[in-house]
This record gives structure tokens, C-alpha cells and sequence, in this order.
């Protein structure tokens, strides 16, 4: 379709778009705003403040539908990828929690070709879609480098080129951002016409900024005024005013202890009582009880010269005089739900219960001014990129802002991912927030020439998109994790001044607050996950960031993919430099986990419908999942193992994927690792199909060495793995490794019970005895590192005896009969879980569990699944994700009567 100008394509979807708002408030996941709110923020088709009707046709317009016949074929992309957030596009404007563009790029370059589509349906601030834009706009010195990097690792030169980008999200907040970003608008006329937005406000409050010079004559302009929080000394009952007792002035830091002002007791924070004040409130015309903030410190400017000094009479009586004033209409009234919020304790015992009740009433002048300026620009697009600049005011410019005495600037001082109100607070002018930043938004995005057919943004549940079945190309993801960020809390400040919030029902979230638990987190994300795999192309891939210190979440984000049929085929390291202030003051994850799965194509799925069940459909699997995975992963001069190569994974996903389609599993594990041993190449303890294995032969022919997988030990599993570990490469005997087996358990989990050495070596491993030939991994390993043992037969006595009392790893093709003993103790260990009355099992094996559920598993035995996980700790049920599995499935097929 073709228009004149952008205002006649504006006008007529905005027009479409109101005669299908009816129909739209339907959905479960339409935002919380009236009609006219939404078409003004939507700039339609390309965005819309409410689910994009329009997606589907942008989809079928610029996308290719799937061709079985076209060859497509990709690894994992396994690169660790380390990339700092100093970008000036990346800081144009904040967000929670943000993926630097650039960290994107290659895995979109890697994944897709010029023009395909890639889809983010937890977009955020839309960095997905600016590098998606950036594929095909990046500078010739990033492109160089890129280059010259992918050749060195053995890849070919990445293609070039625009990919066309899918954004959404749940928040009006999150998705207005990202339409900002992906949407091309003039940056000239933007500086412009910021500038005099900016001339405007100051024409209509400036007055309100203005100070008296310590010469009682000269005016400055404030920067900013600090804030102190008033408390009360428990002692003799005067007033403390915080920031002048117990801030350090010439550090800026907060003092452990401080002597009160009047009695000269030594106190600390913990010993004040908080000061309320009766404050009118302009909008209810009443009065509320509020914390009592006094103004202590101005800063402010003086042809270019900056001053400081304590308030005097003119300035407290501006500050009187603009408090009396009416508040503008553009000032939001609405209330916070404290009770559904999982910071509302942090706000309502300081008397904030409104959203106007965070700032001071002078800020919410100027922001009202502002944000009145914004939307009267005659141009539509740039009144949204005009808001775009000022709501980044909302935050910084109300009580969450901290005046921070060691910092060189007092804007952006918020605490992130929390509504923190400080005992010091910094209420910033419009022109100390600005003057800078019109300058460099402009110049940001002249980096991003963006075209406005390259993105399309909706403001919509990603579980419940109108895009076609297998039309994307590639989807990438950063979704929420757990409780780490309560995002539509946080978004509602910024919302409720556009007037259209995010409908939180289907937000994925553990929230108890909201009501939502665990369980029900691991469902909506499954459900988002389902629908990335309906709209994704068979044999295509998916990339998702994950960042959470909870191991429960993790198992659940891995569940959601297993039972939404995606195969994960590698986990990789995303560093974003920085780090948050969670990740500082908590045990938080410092780095962000890549993870790489892929949707298995149409001809897997057949091929493995004919033989589901059967020797062969293991086969046929295995076959096709090590042609997905990577080959060798560069690490400096060393090539680092593929863990998804190692026996005991393929076997784990192996196990998923019939499981996940409701197929018995035909084979042990032993079976399943001699099946290996027999049909698949092996190196450095990971398998290979035919050609990938002279791939890998060359590359490790040219390192120096191949770096061993960390294993921490903290159960019966991962003590078996470590134990093949050093078994592997070393038969020993007991008292040979005992020493360090012992130095392994420090970190044992509390309800795994602890095992002997003696007991996991029996169970796991062969002994040799002294009687008969050496067998063949003791005999290789003798005569690769003593000299004298060389060339002997292996049962001569010399040989047998430096051999006798050691233990080592068993041939996978003679290990049956161990693992059939080792099955049959677990199995009993099982029985009696099985028979305990105990309502909760406190310390267990875990792998008897496992072993319980795989057999009942085998004999539909639904009921005994989920009995057993009932006495399983939940926190454990929940952290680990092969139980969670197996309960899942049994659950639902018990629930069908199967």
C-alpha cells in the first residue's frame, strides 16, 4: 500500500484500528485505557498500544512461508559473548532489565539471512528489533571486526543485511519504548523541537527554578534540590534532620552511627522514628499524612558557574506558593495497588497510595508542562519521540531519585527494580535532566537509520499472537524470570501517565502478591513457549537469555521448553559487563545464560512417528539432534568440550524427547551408551556423526589442548560424573582417590543423601582384582605413562600387579550388568519412598527417584509418579528438571484418564 505521507498511512490504520477496538477489548491481554489513549500512543501499523491487528498481514506481506525442500542448516551459535552497555543507541533510553543490542547481532546474523523474520515476543525495550535493523546498518568498522573474528573461529563471513523484527510485549510501557526505538523519525527536527519544548516549559514555570543568589540579587537557575527525610532522636525526642547528621560531607557516604544533635546520643538509622506531616493533597482536596521531607541543600547555576547553598525564606515560600497551585489534567491521580504489589510496603507506610504522591509538586508541574508540550508538536511522530524523551524524567524526577553527595551528577540516581523512597533525595529540574540528553538521542539514532517497514510492535500476550503457523525465521527471547523483576509494578509510574497500563493477568511471574505461584509461572511460560514453537519455521532456532540465581527457575524455563517439544542443544556465557544492583548485593547470577534450542524439523518428526518407540526412533533422534549441535567451541587457544555431546546428556534429552510425546523409552542407559559407542565416533569423551568428527579431528589437530568441563559436585549424579571423570583419564584405586572425593562434598545438597565412596564406585564402576588380563582402560593407561610397562601381555605379573585394586570406567558396551544392578538397589530404594508414611521425605537418594520414575514411567504407572513427587520437597520437586518432567506428564495424562 502506497499514501502520500505518513500522516495520510497514520490516519487511515488509526481509523481501522478504532473500528477493531471492540473487538480487540475481548482478549485477555488488552491493556487498562480508554480508546482515545491507546490511538494517540499507537502509530499504526507498525505499532499499536494494544494487540497489532494488523500482525498477521505484515507477517504473510514480508514473510516467507516454510519450504521443506529449502536447505537450511545451523549450529548452535556457541559463543560466549562479552558486551558492555557504554553504547550510546543502547542508552538512549532505559529500561529494567536490557540485552545490548550489539550482543544480538551475531546469534540474528548467525541464525537468519537478509530479510528474514525474527520474532521477540518479550521485547522490552525492543533491542532485539534495533539489531535486527543494525544487521544491515552497522558501521564498516564493526562489520571488519566481526568479520575478521568469525573467519578466525573457522566460520564463514556472516551475511549482511536488514532482518525484518516481530516485538512484543505484555507492557504499554516496554512496547512504547521499542516502537520509539524501531520506528525512524527525523533527529534533526527531533533536536529541534526539543530544544523548544524545553524553551516553552521555561517560559511557563521556569520561574519555579529560580533562585536568589548569596549576594541577596543575582538569580541562578536550581539544578537540584536536596531532600532530607525528618525522623525523631527516641532518646530526647527532637527532630533529626537526616542528611545533616548522618551523611558524611566529604565522602557523601551514610555514617554508621551519628551523635543526635540535641542530647548527643550516639544513634544510628535503626533508632529513628519517621516524621509524618499533614500534607494537602491537590487532587482530593484533602489532607494526607505523608513522610515529612525538608528542603536542606539548592544547587544551582550562574552564567555557567555552579553554586550551592541552604535554602532561605524565597525559596521556601516558591515552594509554598506552587503547592497551592491546582494540579494540571495532565497529572495522573490514579492509585497504586499496594496490596498487589510486592513493593507496596515500601510505599504505603511513607503515605504514598497515589501515583501523584511520589513527587514533589513542583515536579509534577514541570512534567506535566513537559509532557503538555510534547503532545501538542503538530508532527505525530515526533510528539511520540518528544514523550519518548520526557518520560525518561518520570522516575528521576520524583522520590525515588537519591541525592548521592559522591556522584558527579544527581540524574538517574534511582535504584533499579524497586520502589525505594531514600532518607536523602535529589528533585532534579527539567534542565539539569535534558540539556545534555537532546544532543544525544539525536546522535544516537543516526546510527540507526531505520526503515519503518522493518519492525512491527505489539502490545499483546506473546502466548497468543495472530502470526501465522511457521512463518518465522528465528526467535530470541529475554523473558522474565521468576520474581527477579516485577516488571508491570514498576512500568505502572510511567503508565499511568500515558493512561494505558499493562493488564497483569497473564504476566509471567511468580508473585504472591498476585497471587501467583510457582506452577503457575512455569505454565503462562510454557504457553509462551508453545507459541514460539507453532510460529517458528521446523528446523529453526531459538536463542533465550536467561538470568535468575533461583536453580527452581532454571528447571522450570527448561521444562516450559521441553514440553513446548524444543530440544535445548547448548548453553552459552552472555556478560554484560556491568552489573545491576542486584547482582552486586545479592547471590545473584553475575552472568547471563544463552541458551540455544531448536524446533525439531517436520522430517524428524515424521521419520520418528513411523519407529516412535522402537531402537530405531532413538537412532533416528540421536542422528539428527548431533547434527545440531556444535562441532568445537574456540576458548583461546584451547577448544572447549560440547557438554551436549557427553553420553550421559544425549541420553537425557533422548529421554525428553520421547517422553514429550508420550512415547515409552526403549532404552537403558548402558543400552543406550553401548548403542553409542558402536554407531558414533568418540573424542575427548564427546560423540560425533562421520563428517563432523574429520571436522573436529582438523581443528584439534591445530590447539594446543582440549579444556576439561568444570563438575562441582553436590549430589549422587554429579558425584557419578566426576568420578568418570577422573576415572576416565585414570584408573586409581580407593585410597588414591579417596583424598579428593572427600574435598569434592563440601557443597553436598542437604537432602541428598550423602553416599560412601565405596558405595558409588561398586554401583558404577569395575574393580580389578589382580586375577586375569588387564583390562583394556587400565592396560592403555599403564602403558602410556611408564615405560617400562610397555609392550608387556596384559596378564603379565608385572603388569597385572601395578594394575591391582584400581577401579575404572567400564566398557560401555559391558556395563548391562552393572547398570541392571545398580537399577534394581535404587528400585528398591524407591519401594520404600513408595511405602514411607511420611508426608514430606526430608533426605532421599535422588536418583532412586529417578530410577522409580522412569519405571513407572514405562508401566503408565501415573499415579505412583505423582503420589511419590507429593512427598518430595517442593523447592527440590521444583529445582530439578527431570523430576519435574516426569510429575508433569503424569500429571496431565492421569488428569486424561491415559
Amino acid at each position: 500500500m502506497t499514501f502520500e505521507s505518513d500522516d495520510a498511512r497514520r490516519d487511515y490504520f488509526l481509523v481501522r484500528l478504532k473500528e477493531l477496538l471492540p473487538e480487540l477489548r475481548r482478549r485477555h491481554d488488552f491493556p487498562i485505557g480508554g480508546d482515545e489513549d491507546i490511538l494517540r500512543l499507537s502509530d499504526p501499523p507498525y505499532y499499536t498500544a494494544c494487540p497489532n491487528p494488523f500482525l498477521a498481514e505484515f507477517v504473510e506481506h514480508y514473510g516467507k512461508p516454510y519450504d521443506p525442500d529449502e536447505p537450511y542448516h545451523r549450529e548452535p551459535f556457541a559463543v560466549d559473548v562479552s558486551v558492555g552497555k557504554t553504547d550510546p543507541l543502547y542508552k538512549a533510553h532505559g529500561y529494567h532489565t536490557k540485552v545490548p543490542h550489539r550482543a544480538i547481532v551475531p546469534s540474528i546474523l548467525h541464525y537468519t539471512e537478509p530479510g528474514d523474520i525474527v520474532l521477540d515476543g518479550f521485547c522490552g525495550s525492543g533491542m532485539t528489533g534495533v539489531a535486527a535493523q543494525w544487521c544491515g546498518t552497522a558501521p564498516p568498522e564493526y562489520r571488519m571486526e566481526l568479520d575478521q573474528q568469525w573467519v578466525k573461529e573457522g566460520r564463514d563471513p556472516p551475511k549482511w543485511g536488514t532482518r525484518r523484527a516481530i516485538l512484543g510485549d505484555l507492557s504499554p510501557a516496554a512496547t512504547f519504548i521499542a516502537a520509539n526505538y524501531n520506528i525512524p523519525f527525523d533527529v534533526d527536527a527531533f533536536a529541534e523541537a526539543a530544544q523548544k519544548l524545553l524553551d516553552e516549559v521555561e517560559d511557563e514555570i521556569g520561574w519555579m527554578y529560580e533562585t536568589l543568589h548569596t549576594d541577596g540579587k543575582t538569580k541562578g537557575r536550581i539544578n537540584y534540590t536536596v531532600w532530607s527525610q525528618m525522623f525523631n532522636c527516641p532518646e530526647c525526642i527532637g527532630d533529626v534532620v537526616f542528611v545533616e547528621v548522618a551523611i558524611e560531607p566529604n565522602t557523601g557516604k551514610t555514617r554508621d552511627s551519628f551523635p543526635c544533635p540535641h542530647c548527643s546520643k550516639i544513634l544510628t538509622k535503626k533508632d529513628l522514628d519517621r516524621l509524618f506531616e499533614n500534607t494537602p493533597d491537590a487532587a482530593s482536596g484533602s489532607f494526607s499524612k505523608r513522610i515529612w521531607l525538608k528542603p536542606v541543600l539548592i544547587n544551582y547555576t550562574i552564567e555557567n558557574i555552579r553554586h550551592t547553598k541552604v535554602p532561605d525564606d524565597v525559596d521556601i515560600s516558591t515552594i509554598n506558593r506552587i503547592s497551592a497551585l491546582a494540579l494540571p489534567p495532565e497529572v495522573p491521580t490514579n492509585s497504586f495497588p499496594v496490596e498487589a504489589m510486592a513493593h507496596g510496603s515500601r510505599l504505603e507506610p511513607k503515605g504514598i497510595t497515589h501515583i501523584h504522591h511520589i513527587f514533589f509538586d513542583r515536579a509534577l508541574h514541570s512534567l506535566a508542562a513537559m509532557w503538555r508540550c510534547a503532545l501538542e508538536h503538530r508532527d505525530r511522530r515526533l510528539q511520540n519521540a518528544l514523550i519518548f524523551l520526557v518520560e525518561q524524567a518520570v522516575t528521576t524526577m520524583s522520590l525515588l531519585n537519591r541525592y548521592r553527595a559522591n556522584q558527579g551528577s544527581q540524574s538517574n540516581q534511582v535504584l533499579s527494580g524497586v520502589y525505594y523512597i531514600p532518607s536523602q533525595i535529589a528533585e532534579i529540574s527539567p534542565w539539569y535532566r535534558f540539556n545534555r540528553k537532546i544532543d544525544a538521542i539525536p546522535n544516537s539514532f543516526k546510527s540507526l537509520p531505520a526503515r519503518r517497514n522493518n519492525a512491527t510492535v505489539s502490545t499483546s500476550d506473546c502466548a497468543d499472537s495472530t502470526i501465522p503457523p511457521n512463518f518465522v525465521d528465528y526467535v530470541f527471547v529475554d523473558p522474565p524470570f521468576g520474581e527477579n523483576i516485577f516488571y508491570a509494578d514498576l512500568n505502572l509510574l510511567v503508565e499511568s501517565w500515558h493512561r494505558v497500563r499493562t493488564r497483569t493477568e497473564p504476566e509471567a511471574i511468580i508473585d504472591v502478591f498476585k497471587d501467583k505461584s510457582f506452577p503457575d509461572y512455569k505454565h503462562l511460560m510454557q504457553r509462551c513457549f508453545e507459541e514460539y514453537y507453532r510460529v517458528l519455521k521446523p528446523g529453526r532456532w531459538m536463542t533465550v537469555v536467561f538470568h535468575n540465581s533461583r536453580n527452581s527457575v532454571w528447571a522450570a524455563i527448561q521444562e516450559a521448553m521441553f514440553a513446548a517439544k524444543f530440544v535445548v542443544a547448548d548453553v552459552r556465557v552472555l556478560d554484560k559487563v556491568q552489573k545491576s544492583y542486584r547482582q552486586i548485593t545479592s547471590n545473584a547470577v553475575k552472568r547471563d545464560l544463552v541458551i540455544s534450542a531448536y524446533k525439531p524439523n517436520g522430517g524428524l518428526e515424521e521419520r520418528f512417528g513411523l519407529v516412535a518407540g522402537t531402537e530405531d526412533g532413538v537412532w533416528e533422534f540421536v542422528r539428527t539432534h548431533l547434527r545440531q549441535l556444535p562441532i568445537f567451541v574456540f576458548k583461546t587457544e584451547a577448544i572447549e568440550p560440547v557438554a551436549e555431546r557427553q553420553d550421559y546428556l544425549l541420553f537425557d534429552r533422548m529421554v525428553a524427547f520421547h517422553v514429550l510425546r508420550g512415547v515409552t523409552v526403549p532404552l537403558s542407559s548402558a543400552e543406550f551408551q553401548e548403542g553409542l559407542s558402536r554407531r558414533f565416533a568418540q573424542r575427548d569423551r564427546m560423540y560425533f556423526l562421520a563428517d563432523q568428527v574429520v571436522r573436529y579431528d582438523q581443528q584439534r589437530a591445530d590447539v594446543r589442548q582440549v579444556r576439561q568441563l568444570d563438575l562441582f559436585v553436590k549430589d549422587e549424579e554429579t558425584a557419578i560424573q566426576w568420578l568418570r571423570q577422573q576415572l576416565d583419564k585414570k584408573p586409581q584405586s580407593f585410597q588414591d582417590i579417596h583424598p579428593s572425593y572427600i574435598r569434592e562434598l563440601g557443597g553436598w545438597a542437604k537432602h541428598e543423601k550423602t553416599l560412601e565412596l565405596s558405595t558409588l564406585l561398586k554401583e558404577n564402576f569395575l574393580y580389578y582384582s589382580g586375577e586375569g588380563k588387564v583390562p583394556n582402560q587400565i592396560h592403555g593407561y599403564l602403558s602410556t605413562n611408564y615405560k617400562d610397562l610397555r609392550k608387556l601381555p596384559k596378564d603379565a605379573p608385572t603388569l597385572r600387579a601395578k594394575a591391582k585394586g584400581r577401579w575404572y570406567v567400564p566398557d560401555p558396551r559391558k556395563a548391562g550388568d552393572l547398570e541392571k544392578h545398580r537399577d534394581r538397589t535404587l528400585l528398591r530404594e524407591f519401594g520404600k519412598y513408595q511405602a514411607s508414611d511420611l508426608r514430606r521425605l526430608k533426605v532421599f537418594r535422588l536418583e532412586a527417584v529417578r530410577a522409580g520414575f522412569r519405571r513407572a514411567w514405562q508401566d503408565s504407572d501415573y499415579a505412583t509418579i505423582v503420589t511419590v513427587a507429593q512427598k518430595i520437597p517442593e523447592g527440590i520437586l521444583q529445582e530439578d528438571p527431570k523430576l519435574l518432567m516426569w510429575y508433569d506428564q503424569a500429571t496431565v495424562r492421569q488428569s486424561a484418564g491415559r
